[in-house]
């Protein structure tokens, strides 16, 4: 995929890689990503920098047509709105590009009910502005601390905010990979905004496909993004999701600010937007809500109270998440001039390299060099074992940073050499 250049005033504030890869389970990509850079001042003051990924969902090639419809609907239609405030441009994108997808869906039998996700990061001159639908996600580090600034549109995590519990305390009978919103499978979609969230130098954004956040954990992603450069570590995300099988489309942006770039609006307030009409409850929660209501019903007909103790938990639920998305962040803030858009960050986690993740990679290395070695495959043994070497001098001295940058340059170096030997 053709990228934008980087313009020489752009290079010197701002570094972005992103990747791209099918996995080792799936026969096809399903995922897409857009990167729209403003080419000059004025266009950064108006739209700012653009970043995108969607994860498609359908049989076929629908998921993959989906995706593709979405990355290339919402940022044209974006910088197309000349008048609308940035976020009033972002919703409105991402509706046509629902409109798209949907009626492309409903014109073939073969695509009905195709859907993506759909995470969109731009970054302005009054912060960074997030609009958000589905499971892909939106996280930014500044300094060691990690902040997912998006919600995940999944049962799991719907149950969770509205029973107030932890994540691994959802009852393990409820579905992992459902997600509860999507662009596509309806006329109409339900959209969380957040932000603007001030920019500083140094400040790191990752937009990434459930393919890589589903493998790395939230620790290990604000490690890695934090110790290399966005192109060595969009490489090293991407290789550490297939070396823990791969299940799923990796799609990976690493976005690094490198420069001043002051917001221009007073405490990084975003300009007032329009009112907004409330959105409707996605179908798909009403047909949980039908399902754990029926689940219920039968099991009590047949005296299966267990059965049925679980079924009305989860009609409850389910009753209470859909309350809760009647008040989402969208519909209630969107309305209050120069407040700020949604309710992220919504988890945080401390990403300061140690001891116990160097030693983790370490041995994934050795694992590699294992391998190879079992399969006579031809490396380049001499540049890898200096870059190894390097790396175990580098956790000897206790300089984990290092040591993660030199070890994920090791990984990469050797999926690389194995990539290379396959073909």
């Amino acid at each position: 995929m053709d990228f934008p250049p980087k313009t020489d005033i752009w290079a010197r504030c701002l570094e972005y890689a992103a990747l791209s890869d099918v996995g080792l389970r799936r026969s096809n990509n399903q995922d897409s990503l857009a990167v729209v850079l403003a080419p000059d001042q004025a266009s950064w003051n108006r739209r700012g920098h653009l970043f995108m990924v969607a994860d498609g969902m359908g049989a076929h090639a629908a998921g993959e047509l989906a995706s593709k419809i979405a990355v290339d609907t919402l940022p044209l239609t974006y910088q197309k709105s000349h008048d609308a405030s940035v976020a009033d441009a972002l919703h409105d994108a991402v509706v046509a590009a629902n409109n798209q997808i949907h009626q492309r869906g409903e014109a073939s039998e073969d695509f009905r009910g195709m859907g993506t996700t759909a995470s969109t990061l731009v970054l302005t001159s009054a912060g960074a502005i997030v609009a958000h639908v589905g499971d892909s996600r939106v996280y930014r580090l500044r300094g060691q601390k990690l902040e997912q600034l998006t919600f995940d549109h999944s049962l799991v995590w719907e149950m969770s905010a509205a029973g107030r519990m932890p994540e691994d305390d959802v009852p393990d009978f409820v579905p992992r990979n459902i997600i509860t919103r999507s662009l596509g499978p309806n006329a109409e979609v339900q959209i969380d905004l957040e932000g603007p969230f001030p920019l500083e130098a140094g400040d790191t954004f990752l937009l990434c496909s459930d393919g890589l956040s589903g493998p790395v954990q939230d620790e290990e992603l604000g490690t890695i993004i934090g110790c290399l450069t966005p192109d060595d570590a969009a490489k090293a995300l991407v290789d550490l999701a297939n070396l823990r099988g791969g299940p799923d489309n990796i799609t990976v942006i690493v976005v690094r600010v490198t420069g001043p770039q002051v917001a221009d609006t007073p405490n990084g307030q975003t300009p007032p937007t329009k009112p907004r009409p409330r959105e409707p409850i996605p179908p798909i929660q009403w047909a949980l809500l039908a399902g754990f209501a029926m689940a219920a019903v039968g099991a009590a007909l047949m005296q299966r109270w267990i059965a049925a103790g679980v079924g009305l938990i989860g009609t409850a639920v389910m009753s209470v998440v859909m309350m809760a998305s009647r008040q989402s962040p969208s519909d209630v803030q969107h309305a209050l001039p120069g407040r700020p858009l949604g309710k992220g960050p919504h988890r945080t986690r401390n990403c300061t390299p140690n001891g116990e993740f160097v030693d983790r990679l370490s041995r994934m290395v050795q694992q590699l060099a294992d391998a190879a070695t079992n399969e006579d495959w031809q490396i380049n043994w001499h540049q890898f074992n200096t870059m190894r070497s390097e790396a175990d001098a580098a956790t000897f001295a206790a300089n984990y940073s290092l040591a993660v940058r030199l070890y994920c340059q090791a990984l990469t170096f050797m999926m690389t050499q194995l990539r290379h030997q396959h073909e």
